[in-house]
């Protein structure tokens, strides 16, 4: 039997270590980690986080691994560009990135040079108002509110923009609106205390599909002329998103967009676009809301989109405005 000589050992082990620990550095090295921030755990967008993540992980077979960070809100994804280095995503409304870029709203008082740096890379789904009301009807008319009883919440982006959208089509000394919060909607109208309640969510939004599976519920459709006298972004919840609305729902809704940094290398971020849109459709499979995102809603992107990100837009054949590259 052959023995080794103690140096002999203690060579072949270092040799080993150091194998292992090379295989280790490249492991490490082969995957790139990010940083993802979009909303507080519980809701609907830290759930489409959790969602994307694992997209992104079986996409790249784990050599992109997303980091879920809860958020206070869109204005705070925003703020912390200015500490951010390195991968880091974050979900706003693209109108948040115009003022955070011009200095003005929530930033005229901290403005910040690295509010310059952002990059757009791909839309998710967008806060839509739906205006749901008692009836069989399927889909009525803004007009079709008068005279009714309407919970609309307070201090929330539908809340605002629901009373918004009555004081702008003459609506609003037209209706009585209920002064409660807006999660005693749904139960509200299905004990005849409302008979109307407006929710914004992506779609199909969870209490909507309830309130619609427990009694006949109709959505308010706008005209074209009443969407873009409200200025806000057009969205069709196609018809059969909710039970007994055969027909398409036009209506509003606000953006929002997955943005980074120019700190992000093109190769990452043009990996992160490409498998975001090639698992979209498996990603609605598993949630609906996933399939309101288009290609067209890249139009929505305020500032500029990154460069990896515009290689594979332009690779794909999806194509993009002059202003965004």
């Amino acid at each position: 039997m052959r023995h080794f000589t103690r140096p002999f050992a203690r060579t072949l082990l270092a040799s080993a270590t150091a194998v292992l620990m090379g295989a280790t550095a490249l492991s490490a090295q082969a995957e790139t980690r990010v940083t993802y921030k979009s909303a507080s755990a519980g809701t609907a967008y830290y759930q489409m986080g959790v969602e994307l993540s694992e997209a992104i992980r079986r996409g790249t077979d784990g050599d992109i691994v997303l980091t879920l960070e809860e958020s206070q809100g869109s204005v705070q994804n925003v703020m912390e560009v200015m500490a951010r280095q390195g991968n880091y995503v974050f979900t706003t409304p693209p109108g948040l990135v115009d003022s955070a870029m011009a200095g003005e709203g929530p930033f005229a008082e901290r403005q910040n040079p690295r509010f310059q740096e952002i990059r757009g890379l791909f839309p998710i789904p967008a806060i839509t108002m739906h205006f749901v009301v008692a009836g069989d009807e399927g889909v009525i008319s803004l007009d079709d509110l008068e005279d009714k009883h309407i919970l609309i919440g307070r201090g929330t982006f539908g809340a605002r923009e629901a009373e918004r959208y009555l004081e702008l089509f003459g609506l609003l000394d037209k209706v009585r609106v209920a002064n409660a919060e807006i999660g005693s909607g749904p139960d509200a109208l299905k004990n005849g205390q409302i008979d109307a309640f407006v929710t914004a969510s992506s779609f199909p939004t969870p209490n909507v599909i309830e309130t619609a599976a427990s009694m006949p519920i109709s959505l308010v459709s706008l005209t074209d002329e009443q969407i873009e006298q409200t200025g806000a972004a057009r969205q069709t919840i196609p018809g059969g998103t909710y039970a007994g609305i055969e027909a398409d729902v036009e209506t509003t809704s606000l953006p929002v967009i997955a943005y980074t940094t120019s700190d992000m290398d093109d190769d990452t971020a043009y990996t992160l676009t490409r498998t975001f849109w090639e698992r979209r459709e498996a990603m609605a499979e598993e949630s609906p809301w996933w399939g309101s995102i288009t290609p067209d809603m890249i139009d929505n992107i305020a500032g500029s989109l990154h460069p990896g990100a515009v290689r594979y837009y332009d690779e794909a054949g999806i194509e993009i405005p002059d202003d965004l590259r």
